[in-house]
């Protein structure tokens, strides 16, 4: 094994992370299930790996910011003699959204296999994570947390240690559920005020200039006004952050019925074929829902 980081996974937010990390002169190498998400890497020094063996291979600490659990264990190669091949000897760091309970067990077969397990999910979108300006929520054995500092630091603003692992994906949640409603709630918002003639810029003006004023406003409202739903975080996402709030809510039962509101319509913008845009385009499922389609287009 040599000095550098393993990164696996550059999707939305794992190039622009994977980048400050290569910025900050942090020598990683790379490898994503698409090649071509890898060219900005390699422009930036990284090194890229043939495949994901040769990661495991070069490396003992692994950065993981993958999009579920399927595709954490397929690369991981749990379930298959690869696994323990794979992640003995290693501190595994995983930055994705995921279920605590997976989490927790995924933890537990790491250790069982001669590896360490950190879970550090981050709080923002793509824009927080070009600017390195994420939230870390973490979770796992205090020394660990501590050896992985030097990583998160290029890629946050803060880093909160909540507990053992399961406790960051917890308050992943947490923050999550309030995010997804946060998001709908700014979206219907807007209808209402599109819906009824009002000048949008007139009242992102309103509400940036208030105590609601938030950077979600100020990045989604000029999406939301312009019906521009390039992505930051996309529908189909903020369906399976709704989804895992859910399920953990439900599991105990602690009563969520903004957010079971706010889950049917990010289901219903992702039928309407905008599972891969902004999650703001769950504009689409409110106007959808009108009497006589929305009365402001």
């Amino acid at each position: 094994m040599d000095d550098r980081i393993g990164f696996i996974g550059l999707g939305v937010m794992g190039q622009p992370m994977a980048l400050n990390l290569a910025r900050a002169g942090i020598s990683l190498l790379v490898w994503n299930r698409t090649d071509g998400r890898a060219e900005p890497l390699r422009a930036a020094g990284a090194e890229v790996a043939a495949d994901v063996d040769q990661v495991f291979r070069r490396t003992s600490t692994v950065v993981l910011m993958l999009v579920d659990e399927q595709v954490t264990d397929e690369v991981l190669g749990r379930g298959t003699t690869a696994f323990a091949e794979r992640v003995a000897g290693h501190l595994i760091v995983s930055t994705g959204s995921t279920s605590p309970e997976y989490s927790r067990g995924l933890a537990s077969d790491v250790r069982a296999a001669g590896g360490r397990f950190v879970e550090s999910p981050v709080s923002g979108s793509r824009i927080p994570a070009e600017a390195g300006q994420l939230v870390a929520l973490v979770g796992g054995d205090a020394d660990d947390v501590s050896e992985i500092a030097p990583l998160l630091e290029p890629l946050t603003k803060t880093v909160i240690h909540c507990g053992p692992v399961g406790h960051g994906l917890l308050m992943k949640l947490a923050v999550n559920h309030y995010l997804v409603i946060s998001i709908a709630g700014l979206a219907e918002a807007v209808h209402f005020a599109d819906g009824h003639g009002l000048d949008l810029d007139v009242l992102s003006t309103a509400l940036n200039s208030g105590q609601l004023a938030s950077d979600i406003t100020r990045a989604k409202l000029p999406k939301l006004a312009a019906r521009e739903f390039s992505v930051q975080a996309a529908t189909a996402d903020g369906l399976a952050n709704a989804r895992l709030v859910s399920r953990s809510a439900q599991a105990r039962g602690v009563a969520s019925p903004l957010l079971d509101v706010s889950e049917e319509l990010y289901r219903e913008a992702v039928a309407l074929g905008n599972a891969r845009i902004d999650m703001s385009s769950v504009i689409d499922a409110i106007a959808a829902r009108d009497s006589a389609g929305h009365a402001g287009s």
